[in-house]
């Protein structure tokens, strides 16, 4: 059990230097950031337990973050790999893709499937993203991952991490 949370412990804080030197190397500051919660932002329409997407219905999906929700593939794979270093993923998941080897979150080769259920794979990815504690994987916790990825990341940006992370389903 230590040796567990020692784990995520040295991971949690390799994740948060990565994070800090991107962001000093980016030129950005934090000056907008808030930790006191999302307010108002828009909120995703997705549901774990839909299998169609919901465009056309009653309800408009009014989350930022591209056109995945169709089930298709956007993005570029190639460019979610710049995204996934910068964004500072591979500090915390494993993805042969990218070459990384993270340990503190779910690994992206394999766990995916399992947790995603009936919904449709990108959509489950997209989500996952902009909405991390949605469906937390087994054997995870709850506010580990950064919530504001569906802010700070641009839909281009979020649309080329599903492409990624789908490459190597």
């Amino acid at each position: 059990m230590i040796k567990v949370l020692t784990a995520a412990l040295l991971g949690t804080i390799i994740g948060i230097i990565v994070m800090v030197v991107v962001i000093a190397l980016s030129g950005t500051d934090t000056s907008g950031a808030s930790s006191v919660g999302l307010g108002s932002l828009p909120v995703s329409t997705f549901s774990t337990s839909a299998s169609t997407p919901t465009s056309g219905g009653t309800s408009t999906p009014t989350s930022s973050g591209g056109g995945t929700s169709g089930g298709g593939v956007t993005g570029d794979a190639n460019a979610g790999k710049a995204v996934f270093a910068s964004a500072g993923c591979a500090g915390c998941h494993t993805l042969a893709q990218a070459g990384a080897t993270g340990a503190v979150g779910p690994n992206l080769n394999t766990a995916i499937k399992a947790d995603a259920g009936s919904t449709p794979l990108p959509a489950f990815i997209k989500d996952s993203i902009v909405n991390p504690d949605a469906v937390i994987a087994k054997g995870y916790s709850a506010g580990i991952m950064p919530t504001n990825f569906g802010t700070t990341l641009s839909s281009t940006d979020i649309d080329n991490l599903v492409a990624l992370i789908m490459s190597g389903q």
